[in-house]
Order: C-alpha cells, then sequence, then structure tokens
C-alpha cells in the first residue's frame, strides 16, 4: 500500500468514537489525512482529536439516523477543508432476538441508522466526490452477503447497503467515482454490547468471545487498502469469504451450516431440534 496515498486527502468516517471508526480514525490521522470524524458521543470525538493533534481533526455531532445531522456534517467539513475525497460510511447498529419476538421498531432503527444514515450522508457529499473523484465506502458485514438469523434487521439493512452501492457504482461508472462495498467479518467491537434485543433495549454484553476475533485495527488496515487500490469489493476473514462463495453454490446446505453455528452462542435465541 502506498502510505502517502492518503497525504492531505479530506476523509469523513461517521461512527469514528469506537471500533472500526475509531481505528481507522487513528490509522488515517496518521498517514497524513484531514478528517471529519462524526458520532453522538462528541465528548469521546473530541478527546481523540486531542489524542491525535486537533489541527487537522473537525469533530461533528452526528446521529445518522436524521438526514439533517448528515447535511450538516458534509457541509461542516466542506467549510473546513473545501473539498472531500473519501466517505467512509461505517456508523453502525446491530441486533439479536428471533424476528417473531421482535418489536418493529427494532427494524426501522436499525434501517434508519445502517441505511439510510449511508444514504443520506452519501447523498449530500456526492457532488463534491464527483469533482474530487473521491471514493464512498460502505462498511456492511458478511450478513448483507447471507441472511444471518436472529440478526433480520441487520441483515436487512446491510444487504440493502450493498444494494444501493453497487447501483451507484454502475452510475457513475464513468464519472470517476469509486465505490467500495467493505465487508468485515466478526470483528471485536462495541457493535454487540449496544445490539438491541427484542424490545428495542442495548444487549449490554457480547454473546461471543472477542478475543477470537479480527481487530478493528486490522480491519482498518485493510480498509485503507482497499481505498488505495479503488477496490470495488472487500470481504474480509476466511470463514466470511467462505460464507459468501458457499451461498452462491450450496444455498441450502449455507443456510443448515449457518442455523447450527449461530445456534451455539451463548443464550442463543433459537436452538437446533
Amino acid at each position: 500500500m502506498d502510505k502517502n496515498y492518503f497525504r492531505g486527502k479530506v476523509m469523513i468516517i461517521t461512527g469514528a468514537s469506537s471500533g472500526i471508526g475509531l481505528a481507522s480514525a487513528k490509522l488515517f490521522a496518521s498517514l497524513g489525512a484531514r478528517l471529519s470524524l462524526a458520532a453522538r458521543s462528541i465528548d469521546k470525538l473530541e478527546e481523540l482529536a486531542r489524542e491525535l493533534g486537533p489541527e487537522n481533526i473537525l469533530c461533528v455531532k452526528t446521529d445518522v439516523s436524521r438526514e439533517e445531522d448528515c447535511a450538516n456534517l458534509i457541509n461542516r467539513t466542506v467549510g473546513k477543508y473545501g473539498r472531500i475525497d473519501i466517505l467512509v460510511n461505517n456508523a453502525g447498529l446491530s441486533m439479536r432476538a428471533m424476528f417473531r419476538d421482535l418489536d418493529l421498531s427494532v427494524i426501522k432503527t436499525l434501517m434508519d441508522v445502517n441505511f439510510w444514515g449511508t444514504v443520506y450522508c452519501t447523498k449530500y457529499a456526492l457532488p463534491y466526490l464527483l469533482d474530487s473523484k473521491g471514493s464512498v465506502v460502505g462498511v456492511i458485514s458478511i450478513a448483507g452477503y447471507a441472511g444471518l438469523p436472529a440478526r433480520t434487521g441487520y441483515s436487512s439493512s446491510k444487504y440493502a447497503i450493498r444494494g444501493f452501492l453497487d447501483t451507484l457504482r454502475i452510475e457513475h461508472l464513468y464519472d470517476g467515482l469509486h465505490v467500495m462495498v467493505f465487508a468485515p467479518g466478526f470483528t471485536a467491537s462495541n457493535v454487540r454490547n449496544a445490539a438491541l434485543t427484542a424490545d428495542g433495549s442495548q444487549q449490554g454484553r457480547t454473546p461471543r468471545d472477542e478475543g477470537k476475533m479480527m481487530t478493528a485495527e486490522r480491519v482498518a488496515l485493510y480498509l485503507a487498502k482497499g481505498l488505495a487500490k479503488r477496490k470495488s469489493e472487500m470481504i474480509l476473514t476466511p470463514i466470511g469469504k467462505l460464507t459468501v462463495w458457499m451461498s452462491k453454490r450450496f444455498p441450502r446446505l449455507t443456510d443448515r451450516l449457518e442455523f447450527s453455528y449461530m445456534a451455539k452462542e451463548p443464550d442463543s435465541p433459537f436452538k437446533k431440534k
């Protein structure tokens, strides 16, 4: 990877206060990018800016489920830097519950944050990205390729993001716009602690062994490589790549394997009979 590729580039990263977004902010700051960091936790963003050096970091309190917040993020970024080169749509929310038990407001919340947050930010950033022939990225999941049981709202939102970005890529195939779908596998982060349960309350703990997962820092490195090479798609982890490959060729078998794999989670909402 050409480490000078990001020097001076203006990057927006949503969901930058934790997990992949936080790791990405630290990495791209070290590579000389000028950052606009977005999250609901402005205090965490400002603490990060003090750590990294505030001169090339803009912190914008943003709830990506609100269109006006996304428009403000783009306007503030252009107001400070005059351009946008890369938009990383990373802000996201997960869930864990059977659909039959689920309050429908949970799916709406996930679609508002994951899907509409990506759409809103991309819509307002697009004119500037077209001017710079820049990049727009959607951080999805393997759940955006193969349905993940007890994650109906999560999978639905990630499938939707993939469809949106794949279509956007084709629309601007000859405009110089780079569009990348970025799909990590299970990553050690706060996403499972904050995941919503059937009634919309936060899960508060992770059901999986975080120590066995890919670190957010390593995911950020892959993100940087994909951006520098202007890839259209990146699928991470061996099990993630295998799941996507098998879901296309052996869909029934993949369904059974996914069910068995996810049913082994502690306190799983479903069990194999």
